[in-house]
């Protein structure tokens, strides 16, 4: 049996799927009404499972007309990849954790902007077993850099 925040989860990624395939909107409190439960457990689903690194966008109003607006990124292997790419860099934060890096460079692979060689090389760069000696907050800031050196280099090299 599913937990709620699966069958939230579930629940918004079928109106996407069913409605505009972009992006959908929602009211917190109507779908907290919906699953009957508080409001927050809403924010819970959609800050863990909507997030950029999982393909999604979300922006948010407050206030009587207040919604959720959730998008789906899509990525049209036909558009400009780089300029996708330096989106997602520029997005990137200046901490990751190993599982959030690994997630992005996932993703790349997924929608061939770097090759599996790559992907294997940027995974083992920045795991865990090569950044132990620094501190676990030092550590997420270098994986960070590293990651955004590695993927504007080969922008970079792409380019020439």
């Amino acid at each position: 049996m599913s937990n709620l925040s699966d069958l939230i989860e579930e629940f918004i990624k079928g109106l996407l799927d069913d409605n505009d395939p972009e992006h959908v909107e929602i009211q917190r409190n109507e779908l907290a009404n919906y699953f009957n439960c508080v409001p927050s457990q809403i924010n819970y689903v959609i800050d863990t499972r909507f997030s950029p690194e999982k393909g999604y966008y979300v922006e948010s109003r407050r206030g009587g007309g207040g919604y959720i607006k959730i998008c789906r990124i899509r990525f049209d292997k036909d558009k400009n990849k780089d300029h996708y790419t330096m989106h997602v860099i520029g997005g990137m934060g200046k901490s990751l954790s190993q599982y959030h890096c690994q997630i992005f460079i996932r993703n790349f692979l997924e929608y061939e902007i770097i090759t599996e060689r790559e992907a294997r090389i940027m995974e083992a760069a920045t795991s865990d077993k090569i950044l132990k000696f620094l501190p676990t907050v030092e550590r997420d800031k270098v994986r960070a850099s590293l990651l955004r050196n590695m993927l504007t280099s080969l922008l970079t090299q792409r380019g020439d």
